[in-house]
């Protein structure tokens, strides 16, 4: 089972949180991007621009934010921040 958190936080306070499982035979990438896909229609978003600093973030602790730096349009919150809680 893979399992990977979404937050949107403003101001230091949880404003929206979901929870995406996946038991495919995918791989991890594709997992990521398919929980992605589903978080940002959950919460109406555009999808962010992985920078090579969220890639970097993400390889190595299996986390990583999405600031306004990374989203077209404008966002109403500080970061969208993401975390594997659970791998095969």
């Amino acid at each position: 089972m893979f399992r990977l958190w979404a937050k949107i936080i403003k101001d230091n306070h949880l404003l929206k949180d979901l929870t995406v499982e996946n038991d495919t035979e995918d791989t991890r990438t594709h997992k990521v991007f398919q929980a992605l896909d589903e978080i940002c229609l959950a919460f109406d978003l555009g999808k962010p621009i992985w920078l090579a600093s969220n890639i970097e973030e993400f390889q190595r602790h299996a986390k990583t934010r999405f600031s306004q730096d990374q989203f077209i349009e404008t966002i109403p919150f500080d970061y969208l921040e993401i975390h594997v809680i659970e791998e095969d």
